[in-house]
């Protein structure tokens, strides 16, 4: 089969959204239509920059549209967009967040999260260790959310998550929502000083600007300690680097993106698609790697 980046779009073509504000930042457009033209899927995936303000009314004309088939959805909208579904997933209920909506036939709305799904397999891919171990996840929002649902539930839960964000009593009240029904300790912490901790998350803005000020202090991170910034902008970030440097494990968030693309394609019904990456995602990789990093790709695919 040809590898080409894009696909021809017509009259019939089938239309996805990312949500966003800001969206100079997201990969999904990269990963997804590289997708859709490699098995022939007639779809195209298109970034719309929406404000906060604006994104009920939106998604909601929107789905209008017969073609506008679904939508992603990333920072800050993924607790925000949860106003306008008429049902959602379970791990979604749980964290008050989504970054996936669908349109059933019948014209109702539909949610799925899966950033906690593919944060713990991008864990399992690198070998880093989360059973049992005590996590400091930096931010609040409806990643963060997502990736702490599904490292305090299930069989092989964390021993505790530490949330912290500055807004406030953010992290306060998404702690207690993840602490219901969990055997992990799930609390919000006083601030972002990774000491004691033995995995570090970033899951906040923070790196998205040059000049921001790195999520925490790395120089404070256990000698053991690794860490992760999802960003998908600026990678390597001060902070992998700065952990890096130290001798730290400290990996980008794209392996999160690679490993929960499948979930997406299920979600919207492209199952042989979905099968595809699940059995190779190198090519996925190779487009999302910066190439300062494609010395990695070996060991990200390992």
């Amino acid at each position: 089969m040809t590898l080409a980046s894009t696909s021809p779009i017509r009259g019939a073509t089938d239309v996805y959204l990312v949500l966003g504000d800001p969206v100079e930042q997201v990969r999904a457009p990269e990963s997804f239509n590289l997708i859709f033209a490699r098995l022939g899927i007639d779809a195209v995936l298109v970034p719309v920059h929406i404000s906060s303000d604006d994104l009920e009314s939106f998604v909601r004309a929107a789905f209008k549209a017969p073609n506008i088939k679904g939508m992603w959805v990333t920072i800050p909208h993924k607790m925000q967009i949860t106003a306008v579904l008429d049902e959602c997933t379970d791990l979604g209920r749980m964290a008050g967040a989504v970054n996936a909506l669908r349109r059933d036939p019948q014209g109702r709305i539909a949610g799925g999260l899966f950033d906690g799904e593919g944060f713990v397999a991008s864990l399992e891919h690198f070998g880093i260790a989360w059973t049992g171990k005590k996590v400091l996840v930096i931010g609040a929002g409806g990643a963060a959310a997502a990736i702490g649902i599904s490292l305090a539930h299930g069989p092989r839960a964390a021993a505790g998550v530490g949330f912290f964000d500055p807004v406030p009593g953010k992290a306060r009240q998404l702690a207690g929502r993840i602490q219901q029904g969990s055997r992990a300790a799930v609390q919000a912490a006083a601030s972002s000083d990774p000491a004691g901790y033995d995995l570090v998350i970033n899951a906040s803005p923070l790196g998205l600007e040059q000049d921001d000020p790195m999520p925490c202090d790395v120089a404070r991170m256990e000698p053991h300690a690794a860490l992760v910034d999802i960003l998908m902008k600026n990678q390597p970030t001060p902070a992998v680097r700065a952990a890096r440097a130290r001798g730290l494990a400290a990996q980008p968030g794209f392996e999160m993106l690679i490993q929960q693309t499948h979930l997406y394609l299920d979600f919207f019904g492209f199952h042989e698609a979905a099968r595809m990456v699940r059995q190779d995602a190198d090519f996925l990789r190779e487009q999302i790697y910066p190439r300062a990093m494609h010395g990695e790709l070996r060991l990200a695919s390992a």
